[in-house]
């Protein structure tokens, strides 16, 4: 095993998603990679242990005018109105990478915050680190995206090419569901042993 394997399983904190512990045997997860230029989106659809695929694409803004508060407003509406086609019941969305071109880490901020805000008031919002979401799909939080892509055609049984950014978009969801899948398995672990600890003992 890789010293970055390793070295990604510790990084990997689940409990830092505060993901919501309440049973959804069939739940919608729209998931976002945010950019300035073109922000990807998969959704997947969850049932029990399993998922499947809805939708995923691109939402392309290299051909709006090149002002960036014009493709700020093309993110925030494409996203709104993404939203109201396939109701997710819940969005998880990559955290800022903060590279070393300041000006670029500040537009993908920008772009960030108009699809936070084009999610409705109630919808939860979680998100995730691009290493944490490298690990739960590949194994490793230094894989490289095709990688990433491969893990994605297998897991939802996709053919032919996915672009990048929808691909991410779709590791996302997924990373969700598996954090979520272990919070809950966490509480039912909890339950049964304070059942346990509750039952009288046999002398």
């Amino acid at each position: 095993m890789s010293r970055y394997r390793t070295r990604s399983w510790r990084a990997f904190e689940p409990g830092t998603a505060r993901v919501s512990l309440a049973s959804a045997p069939c739940l919608k997860i729209l998931g976002l990679d945010p950019g300035s230029r073109r922000t990807g989106y998969g959704v997947i659809e969850r049932r029990g242990t399993e998922w499947t695929h809805v939708a995923h694409g691109c939402i392309a803004v290299t051909g709006a005018a090149d002002s960036l508060p014009e493709r700020l407003r093309v993110i925030f509406e494409s996203l709104r109105e993404l939203i109201v086609t396939h109701v997710p019941g819940e969005v998880a969305i990559e955290r800022v990478f903060v590279n070393r071109n300041v000006d670029s880490a500040l537009k993908l901020g920008q772009a960030r915050g108009a699809a936070l805000c084009a999610v409705p008031k109630g919808l939860p919002v979680f998100e995730y680190a691009p290493r944490a979401i490298k690990l739960a799909l590949v194994g490793s939080g230094a894989a490289e995206k095709p990688q990433v892509a491969h893990m994605i055609r297998t897991l939802l049984g996709l053919q032919g090419r996915i672009s990048p950014d929808a691909s991410d978009a779709l590791a996302v969801a997924i990373c969700h569901a598996h954090s979520r899948r272990l919070h809950e398995l966490a509480q039912q672990t909890a339950r049964e042993a304070i059942a346990q600890a509750a039952r009288p003992s046999c002398r």
